[in-house]
C-alpha cells in the first residue's frame, strides 16, 4: 500500500505532461493517453483512506478545470497560439470560380501541360489537364470540358516564337 501514493503522484504526473505534449504532438492519441493516466490516478486515489480518497479525486477535477480555463483564455494569445490559430475568421474566404462558366474559353497555358499545370483563363492561374497530349507552355489552349474540379483543355495553337 505504500507504492499507492507515488503511483498516484506519478500517474497524475504523466498525465499532465502528456495533456501538455498534445501542443507538440497534435492528433488526439497522446492527449487520450493523458486523461487515461488521470483517470488512473484519480482510481488510484480512490484507494485512499477518508477523507484523502475524495480531496484526490476532486484535485483532479479541479486542476482538469483550472487547466482548461487557463487554456482556453491564454493559449490562443501566447506566441505559439499565434501561430496554431487562424487570425481569418472566413468571411474574406473566395470560393473557386464556377468551373463550368469556363468551357469555351481560350487562354494561354502558363506553364507545360504534362498532363496537368497551370493556364490563364479569364484572366486567372487556373490548374487544367490536357486531353491527350502533352502542351508546351505559351501555346493557345481552349477549355473542352469540366468534370467537377477537373478542367480539360485542348490545344488550339501552337506557342508563340520568341525572337532570339
Amino acid at each position: 500500500m505504500s507504492s499507492l501514493p507515488l503511483l498516484y503522484v506519478l500517474l497524475l504526473l504523466v498525465g499532465l505532461f502528456l495533456i501538455g505534449a498534445e501542443i507538440y504532438l497534435p492528433g488526439g492519441v497522446v492527449g487520450f493517453l493523458g486523461a487515461v493516466a488521470l483517470v488512473g490516478a484519480a482510481v488510484c486515489g480512490a484507494q485512499f483512506d477518508a477523507p484523502w480518497n475524495v480531496l484526490s479525486i476532486l484535485l483532479i477535477v479541479i486542476l482538469a478545470a483550472v487547466a482548461s480555463w487557463l487554456w482556453i483564455r491564454f493559449f490562443p494569445r501566447s506566441k505559439m497560439g499565434r501561430k496554431l490559430t487562424l487570425e481569418a475568421d472566413g468571411s474574406q474566404f473566395k470560393t473557386a470560380p464556377d468551373s463550368h462558366a469556363l468551357v469555351g474559353t481560350t487562354g494561354e497555358a502558363l506553364s507545360p501541360l504534362r498532363p496537368a499545370g497551370l493556364a490563364l483563363l479569364g484572366g486567372q492561374r487556373i490548374d487544367v489537364v490536357a486531353e491527350s497530349s502533352w502542351i508546351a507552355a505559351g501555346a493557345q489552349v481552349r477549355v473542352i470540358e469540366v468534370a467537377g474540379n477537373r478542367i480539360v483543355v485542348r490545344q488550339t495553337a501552337p506557342p508563340k516564337e520568341t525572337a532570339s
